[in-house]
């Protein structure tokens, strides 16, 4: 078992990120850092803000204003060396239906010209941690969500990541594969910078230990996950607390 990483240097950096749609905000004035070693949850209600935030950390959206950084390097115009240590898993995330997820993934691999050996690890390394031996050689068109889920999980963690961005990366998942998962994403952050977007409170008192709660676009709070409170109900009312108080 890998012994956890402890390291201050932020590897995640939102500073001052605000995304505007007219006179609309979507998000406005978020600010927040993810060291290594850390997996930190990103809640709030629907349309808070979240998915945008992850879009503009990752460079798939630009900013109106703020800067993101991936290990330092900012995203527009260091795009190619962020993208070399960040994995990101997006709301939906796009496949190649007409692929199978060997086929996909090692393509994958290709493109980011892994070499043979390395990719052939990997592609192991995820066959086995991400669930896919039952669907491995099956097109993905056919495949159910949870599946299509955990391939998308699988491309995120293909090329072994210091960075991990996960936009609700239990959903559609049945119990069983949701806890795999939890128990991958604790793993994981013993040696990543982990953001975990979810709307599942009780995610959060699984795998993460910091919560940031972005509510109507703007930051509301950012603190341990024990100030949200140890058990679910007391942590529901806390972020109905937070959440309503921004509306």
């Amino acid at each position: 078992m890998p012994k956890k990483t402890t390291d201050s240097k932020p590897m995640i950096e939102s500073a001052g990120l605000s995304k505007f749609y007219g006179d609309f905000a979507a998000v406005r004035d978020v600010t927040f850092s993810v060291p290594r070693g850390e997996v930190c949850a990103f809640v709030g209600p629907n349309g808070a803000g979240k998915s945008t935030t992850m879009k503009m950390l990752t460079g798939y959206l630009a900013p109106s204003e703020g800067e993101a950084r991936i290990g330092g390097f900012d995203v527009l115009s260091e795009r190619l060396k962020a993208a070399e240590i960040l994995g990101y898993l997006p709301e939906n995330g796009p496949l190649y239906p007409e692929m199978t997820p060997e086929s996909f993934l090692k393509y994958a691999g290709q493109t980011r010209l892994m070499p043979p050996d390395q990719l052939k690890d990997r592609l192991d390394y995820v066959l086995h941690h991400c669930g896919l031996g039952e669907v491995w050689g099956k097109v993905i068109a056919k495949l159910s969500r949870g599946y299509r889920q955990r391939v998308g999980m699988a491309h995120a963690l293909l090329h072994d990541p210091d960075v991990l961005i996960l936009d609700e990366p239990t959903s559609g998942l049945d119990p069983n594969q949701v806890q795999g998962v939890r128990d991958l994403i604790h793993e994981l952050g013993k040696n990543k910078a982990v953001l975990l977007s979810t709307h599942i409170l009780q995610e959060v008192h699984a795998v993460c230990s910091r919560v940031i709660v972005i509510s109507e676009g703007r930051l509301v709070f950012d603190g341990p996950r024990e100030e949200l409170g140890t058990e679910g109900t007391a942590m529901e009312q806390k972020f109905r607390e937070l959440t309503l108080a921004a509306v």
